[in-house]
């Protein structure tokens, strides 16, 4: 564990951040415990706010995707220890064929899937995948899952996070960044695609004393067009884009988040607090068993249950009012499954003990 490697990381963003976000975190983990990265993304726009810090890492590059099949890139390229394709990616012919012609041996060949809680994800993770066509015929890759089980790849973790936790001071980023919240009110941030219950949920905030705290992008627009539509409005207002520390920050501040996809998921289980999570839709909708299934390893109540279907378009219905009693159960579900995700092995921990 404590020898140095240098990793391959490739990265497309399909549509969304969540890709290079989780990449992000995968990379800065990795060069927080003194490993070698080069980053290889479609689209490295993102990092400007997201990772503002990224080109004066030690240890870092970040190329575009393109340049992994140029020749002048290639012929110059230091040998890696370890090839990750993100989320099913499949790394460029030339990249590969440079590698079996120039590499002393094969080096680690992860592909880092998607997350689930489904019952399949430990029976996969970590199975050998044997290469049987192009220029690394011969060659195995090892698919890599994370989860919520022991016996599944875990979760993205830094080492220092409970300890930035502790020290956040979460009266003074309510102040300046809710400084109309009313006394009694739940300070909420919204993270989410475009919810056909979205309107209720903001019809139900009007007149009471809670804030709504709005990222930027698809949240923003869609609280935008429902709002058009409504002639008193809910206290709200809008946030920029911010790096990943202080997308945590956030999710440390509220009394209530809603989060999307993946990465954001797993950052709302760190911070503890109760949460919604709106899955990345599905056109075989294939993504409402994935959501049962994390809702059965949370042994999330009723309550909660019925938010995430109706909140994901599962179920038709009132959005649920947002009771101090409901609340607390989801507080207390949210914080249980807190405490015992922390019990597990992080996910970049078991990636490096596979690579020997």
């Amino acid at each position: 564990m404590n020898s140095h490697r240098l990793w391959d990381i490739f990265c497309t963003v399909i549509d969304n951040h969540g890709d290079l976000g989780v990449c992000w975190r995968l990379t800065r983990q990795l060069l927080a415990q003194g490993q070698s990265v080069r980053l290889w993304v479609d689209d490295a726009s993102a990092l400007a706010w997201m990772a503002p810090e990224a080109p004066t890492l030690p240890k870092l590059q970040v190329l575009p995707w393109a340049a992994a099949s140029q020749s002048e890139v290639l012929k110059n390229l230091e040998p890696a220890d370890v090839w990750i394709e993100a989320f099913g990616c499949t790394l460029p012919e030339a990249f590969v064929a440079h590698g079996v012609a120039t590499q002393p041996k094969q080096p680690a060949w992860i592909n880092l899937e998607y997350l689930s809680a489904e019952d399949w994800v430990p029976r996969m993770h970590n199975m050998p995948s044997p290469v049987m066509s192009g220029p690394a015929k011969g060659w195995t890759k090892r698919f890599f899952y994370p989860g919520f089980t022991a016996d599944t790849g875990g979760l993205l973790r830094e080492t220092d996070l409970q300890e930035r936790h502790q020290r956040f001071d979460r009266a003074a980023w309510r102040q300046k960044h809710a400084p109309h919240l009313a006394p009694g009110g739940l300070l909420i941030s919204l993270f989410c695609y475009e919810p056909a219950s979205l309107p209720q949920l903001l019809a139900q905030l009007v007149g009471t004393p809670h804030h709504l705290l709005v990222a930027p992008g698809r949240p923003l627009a869609a609280v935008h067009q429902a709002l058009a539509g409504m002639p008193v409005h809910p206290s709200w207002s809008a946030l920029p884009y911010t790096t990943q520390n202080g997308f945590d920050e956030m999710l440390w501040a509220c009394d209530l988040n809603f989060v999307r996809g993946e990465d954001s998921l797993v950052r709302a289980l760190w911070a503890g607090q109760p949460f919604i999570w709106h899955i990345y839709p599905q056109d075989d909708n294939a993504h409402n068993v994935k959501l049962d299934a994390f809702l059965d390893w949370m042994q999330a109540p009723e309550s909660l249950r019925r938010a995430h279907r109706v909140w994901n378009g599962m179920e038709a219905g009132e959005w649920p009012a947002l009771s101090s009693s409901a609340l607390a159960d989801w507080t207390a579900c949210a914080q249980t499954a807190r405490q015992q995700l922390l019990q597990q092995t992080d996910l970049v921990s078991q990636l490096r003990s596979l690579v020997v």
